[in-house]
């Protein structure tokens, strides 16, 4: 779960979250060495050399600084980013003051690959790329959790949205039938003539 679930109000009606996902915990291994680093050389200044002066000790304090300001601005983008796949798109989300977002709908897409090292793949984190036709065109995602399932899940979200529309359109077959078969019931009957069957036929068909 992220630590901040994506707004709802930024759906559309009838779209649900299938992923939402914030990037691997590795982006946040640079400044927690950092912080470790300068957290161990405060301790060596403050506790192990005797006789320093407070001048020194303060220097010694600002790699500190830095490497917790470091740490919670990375956090704070953490929570700010999304990658979240719905029923009917994948929106890329990201920013802090400023907001940067991507959506590329189901239908569009025609690949997903991911990649991964093999140290990538001990910490279950890769790349993601997915080709889409239009605009969009090729877009890589780094620091995606599980990467391959995270394709697995886009193609199967891919098959399901094909499936609601071949039943969409199914049923508006059937609806276009039966209301043909409506007015030739009515033309039979002598109720309607045939130049108002013939005009209803083609509004129905489109024509």
């Amino acid at each position: 779960m992220p630590a901040v679930a994506y707004p709802k109000k930024l759906l559309n009606d009838n779209e649900s979250v299938v992923l939402d996902l914030n990037p691997h915990w590795r982006i946040f291994l640079g400044p927690f060495a950092l912080l470790v680093i300068a957290l161990a050389l405060v301790v060596v200044v403050v506790v192990v050399v005797d006789q320093v002066d407070t001048v020194f000790e303060i220097a010694s304090a600002i790699p500190l600084a830095l490497a917790l300001v470091w740490f919670v601005w990375r956090w704070i983008v953490w929570r700010s980013t999304h990658f979240v796949l719905t029923t009917d798109r994948v929106i890329y989300r990201s920013g802090v003051v400023s907001k940067q977002g991507q959506n590329i709908p189901l239908e569009r897409i025609t690949n997903v690959a991911f990649s991964q090292t093999v140290v990538e793949r001990m910490l279950r984190v890769g790349d993601l790329r997915i080709e889409s036709a239009g605009e969009t065109g090729n877009q890589a995602f780094s620091d995606v959790l599980n990467p391959s399932i995270v394709e697995n899940r886009i193609y199967s979200e891919i098959e399901k949205a094909k499936e609601r529309d071949d039943m969409r359109a199914a049923r508006a077959g059937v609806s276009v039938a039966d209301e043909l078969t409506k007015f030739e019931r009515l033309r039979a009957q002598g109720t309607i003539s045939e130049e108002e069957f013939q005009a209803q036929k083609a509004r129905l068909l489109g024509q």
